[in-house]
């Protein structure tokens, strides 16, 4: 299983947890705040910013915390001044990371991510020795148990390019820009919608082969990603679904 569409499952099953909801609920709202700060607080004229609304609406966020995120983004009220930065490393076994951040302190969270790596076995990497292999993708999941036939004609008359198995759920890819109107498309439709973004995706996938060494991609991964400056967390992992399933469980 790629890394991208069993990351986002295994995230959405643990959401439901009201701790790892809020975590999610101020990194959405941090994004939603640059994104008026750099673009404009109008949705409409922003297309990035209407983008990380409709990703805020989709994590069912309420309509007062995304306008005051927008509220700090263009200075209506106080907000922290943050920079974009794209960390890049290896997990255990070789897998590529790539590290989304938005930090008000370059030096604190590049030492505390640098020292998640050290301590599970991962290391650093130079800027570009990672990200040559991504391209960012529009990817909505739907539940396994839909038709695919029903699927692809939802999905491609909402604009996605393609439809394919992904060990338990389909996986909808589309332009970055459109991801969120397929959504739409496929819930008008009922269908399960697991989850929907743009992630940075690889198609050179390193496989993971035994449930120890799962265990130790997923447990750097998860690290990382507790760190509240951290936004997501993009891999190139490739698990076989019964050495997910064990080693995420």
């Amino acid at each position: 299983m790629s890394g991208h569409s069993k990351w986002a499952t295994i995230k959405h099953k643990k959401g439901a947890a009201d701790k790892a909801r809020g975590k999610l609920f101020a990194k959405i709202a941090r994004q939603i705040e640059v994104a008026a700060r750099d673009g404009g607080g109008d949705p409409d004229s922003n297309a990035t910013l209407r983008t990380m609304v409709q990703k805020g609406k989709a994590a069912q966020m309420t309509n007062d915390a995304i306008d005051r995120a927008i509220k700090r983004g263009t200075g209506e009220s106080e907000g922290g001044q943050y920079e974009s930065i794209m960390y890049e490393g290896y997990a255990p076994g070789g897998v590529a990371l790539l590290i989304d951040v938005l930090t008000d302190n370059r030096n604190r969270t590049g030492a505390e991510i640098r020292n998640v790596f050290s301590k599970l076995g991962g290391s650093m990497a130079e800027p570009g020795a990672v990200s040559w292999q991504f391209s960012r993708r529009g990817i909505v999941l739907v539940g396994g148990a839909a038709d695919e036939d029903d699927v692809l004609m939802a999905a491609l008359d909402a604009g996605a390019d393609d439809v394919a198995d992904d060990g338990g759920t389909w996986r909808v890819t589309c332009e970055p820009s459109a991801v969120f109107e397929v959504r739409d498309a496929l819930v008008a439709a009922g269908f399960d919608v697991v989850s929907a973004d743009s992630p940075m995706v690889s198609d050179n996938l390193v496989p993971v082969e035994s449930v120890e060494d799962a265990k130790k991609v997923l447990r750097i991964m998860e690290a990382i990603e507790d760190n509240d400056d951290v936004q997501d967390v993009f891999s190139n992992f490739d698990i076989a679904d019964d050495v997910m399933e064990a080693a995420a469980g």
